[in-house]
């Protein structure tokens, strides 16, 4: 019988797409693609025809052409960077690129990704099987580049630092209503119930020093 936990890599693990191919890379190089304003996207992919003074022509997904001014165009990252687990590592770091990353990595069921230091979370709205004990086991005392990006990847690397360096730490969680914030710091004190459970000779340290995460997580969600 098959595993049903065998699924779960797929909400956390980067599938192969032929977008990362070389054919992909060589054919957005030769259309010179690029971020133009849309009314109803936000932003939409463009190739660039020609440029004119501060004015350039382009050719949207429809076929249709338009002239945009060259202010309000941002360029497109190569092909191999979408879905990116960190969006610290674009090549070009501009407002459509960042939404164009969240969105795909959105429709792929991955709703954790790094900007810098930063965990940005888009809520799904469904229950999601990345949050079981196996998953848990999977980001104990691992380097956060070792494993994709994750709440439990935040919170094990405080852990740590808390015991390493008998430091208080903080985990801010912040958004608007309803985009996450009290779910995510249940993850976050399951993760360290977890935790502390398998070090039960220091569950008295443990609990010591993780009393200011605690509330510091209380107060960012009531806040």
């Amino acid at each position: 019988m098959a595993d049903p936990a065998a699924d779960d890599s797929k909400f956390l693990f980067l599938q192969n797409d032929f977008r990362n191919s070389g054919v992909a890379q060589a054919d957005w190089a030769a259309k010179k693609m690029v971020w133009v304003p849309s009314e109803k996207e936000g932003f939409e992919a463009a190739s660039v025809k020609e440029e004119k003074g501060d004015e350039v022509l382009v050719e949207l997904s429809n076929g249709r052409k338009a002239t945009v001014n060259k202010e309000d165009i941002q360029k497109m990252n190569p092909p191999k960077f979408s879905k990116v687990e960190d969006m610290a590592a674009l090549t070009f770091l501009n407002e459509a690129s960042v939404l164009q990353n969240l969105r795909e990595r959105y429709f792929s069921s991955l709703i954790y990704t790094y900007s810098g230091l930063f965990c940005v979370v888009v809520n799904p709205y469904k229950m999601l099987p990345i949050y079981s004990e196996k998953i848990i086991d999977m980001y104990k005392g691992k380097k956060r580049h070792e494993v994709p990006p994750h709440i439990y990847s935040i919170t094990d690397n405080a852990y740590r630092n808390m015991m390493q360096d008998r430091e208080d730490q903080s985990i801010l969680c912040t958004g608007e209503s309803g985009a996450g914030k009290t779910e995510n710091t249940k993850k976050v004190i399951q993760y360290l119930a977890v935790v502390a459970s398998s070090h039960k000779g220091k569950k008295e340290i443990f609990f010591r020093n993780c009393t200011h995460l605690a509330l510091v997580l209380f107060s960012a969600v009531i806040g």
